[in-house]
This record gives C-alpha cells, sequence and structure tokens, in this order.
C-alpha cells in the first residue's frame, strides 16, 4: 500500500496550528486549492463521522468523511467517499506536535491508498507535493 508523506515545521504554537485546521470544514480557509466546502446532513464539524463536501479550484468535488478527531493529540483522521483521483481505500492523518523547545510546531500529513502499482510513484508525489506541502505552504504564513 503505497503512502504519500508531507512534514514541515511551522513558526506558531502547536495550539495555535491546530485551532486553524482542526474544523473539518475549514480547508478553503488555509488550503488555496479549495474553493469551497460544506459538511453534509447538518452536522458538527467535529464529530466523528461527518461528511464534507468541497470543490477544488479546478472545479472537481470530493467528499471526506471523518473518521477520528483527538484535541489531546492534535489529529484527525479522514477517508475519501468519493473523488475524482483514480485511488482505493485512501485514509489520511494530519497531525500537530509541539516543538516545546521553539514553541514551533511539527506538522505531518500522510495518506495510505490503494492504486495501480506503475501509478503509486505518481501518487505518492501528487498527494504529497500539491495536496500536503501546498497546504503547509498556506499554514506557515499565518
Amino acid at each position: 500500500m503505497p503512502r504519500a508523506y508531507a512534514s514541515t515545521v511551522i513558526g506558531a504554537p502547536a495550539d495555535l496550528v491546530w485551532a486553524r485546521v482542526r474544523d473539518f470544514n475549514a480547508l478553503p480557509k488555509w488550503h488555496p486549492d479549495i474553493a469551497t466546502s460544506q459538511i453534509e446532513e447538518a452536522k458538527a464539524s467535529d464529530q466523528v463521522g461527518c461528511v464534507r463536501n468541497f470543490q477544488l479550484k479546478s472545479g472537481e468535488t470530493i467528499r471526506e468523511r471523518l473518521l477520528a478527531l483527538s484535541d489531546r493529540e492534535r489529529f484527525y483522521v479522514y477517508n475519501f467517499e468519493t473523488s475524482p483521483f483514480e485511488v482505493e481505500n485512501y485514509i489520511a492523518t494530519l497531525r500537530v506536535t509541539p516543538v516545546t523547545i521553539t514553541n514551533r510546531s511539527f506538522v505531518e500529513w500522510w495518506a495510505d491508498f490503494d492504486c495501480e502499482p506503475a501509478n503509486s510513484a505518481d501518487w505518492i508525489d501528487r498527494f504529497a507535493t500539491n495536496v500536503f506541502a501546498v497546504g503547509f505552504d498556506s499554514l506557515g504564513k499565518m
């Protein structure tokens, strides 16, 4: 199973970074490639099981389900319910950890998924570089 992984250090305290990304419906506020987002069925955006339905600025629509959320450990896990990508069994985690000596944040984002073996390197790069790293760049400007 391929894994796309990216990490960074952000010059802000972990609680502040977590407050920015914690809202499962807040992607348009901090990820530059997201145009709009809504939580389906009027559920709370931190309710495990809620589905966010968002549109990329390119016009594609993605639906993701929140599978786990921990304020204590500052992470959430989600999957693709529907996506335009040729991957299956996509499960991703976004985690914020304090760098205690410098009061900064270590942020990790990764996804495990299935795809055609010949395409795995491309999907790993696309998710790690074009999704995760792009989001980190925006978060780093907070």
